[in-house]
């Protein structure tokens, strides 16, 4: 991968996301319920933690649960929740063993379309349609992986010159768009909500 990410907006971490396919995917699984820049800055956490300067996916499927947990845990916490999230992150990891030998981008290196690729994403554990479809719209949009079909397979986050996620997020200025949008869509949602009761 040649492009910079901006997604944790740290550098360290961001140089992380932009070499290692799995510590994006672990940022995606982990941006839930916190800020976005906390859940990608967690990849560079967790390696750092490993005293590593890379995630590897055998080692995360192999390390012992609790210990995994504590790693997650630890001052300050990589999620809201550590203990749920260290268990998702080993089941993504030992997924990716299972089907893809741990090699991330083996996820998407080979895929036909669009289409095939949201299926792979849809199967990985802690990945429901949603964030699939924005995982999918950050590989076209910022990484330079795109099947045919990618942009309609990503539904409206493959949308141009859209901020809507994070495949859309490059600096501060993007991420704010990203967040007004978001700020939005739950107005909208209370007012409809407030307007059924």
């Amino acid at each position: 991968m040649e492009k910079t990410l901006r997604l944790a907006q740290e550098p360290r971490a961001d140089a992380l996301l932009s070499r290692s396919p799995l510590a994006d995917l672990v940022g995606m699984l982990l941006d839930q319920q916190v800020p976005m820049e906390w859940a990608f800055s967690g990849p560079y956490t967790i390696a750092r933690r490993m005293g590593a300067d890379d995630l590897d996916a055998h080692e995360i499927a192999a390390y012992d649960p609790d210990e995994f947990a504590a790693l997650l845990s630890a001052k300050p916490a990589v999620h809201r929740y550590p203990g749920s999230m260290a268990r998702r992150v080993q089941q993504l990891c030992q997924y990716l063993v299972d089907h893809y030998d741990g090699d991330a981008e083996a996820l998407w290196r080979d895929v036909a379309d669009g289409e095939e690729l949201l299926g792979r994403l849809k199967a990985l554990p802690g990945y429901g349609p949603q964030k699939a479809q924005i995982f999918l719209a950050l590989l076209g949009k910022q990484l330079g992986v795109r099947p045919p079909g990618w942009r309609e397979a990503a539904g409206v986050y493959g949308q141009e010159h859209a901020y809507r996620s994070v495949a859309d997020i490059t600096g501060p200025e993007s991420l704010a768009r990203v967040r007004a949008h978001k700020q939005e869509m739950k107005r909208a949602a209370k007012a409809a909500r407030d307007d059924g009761s």
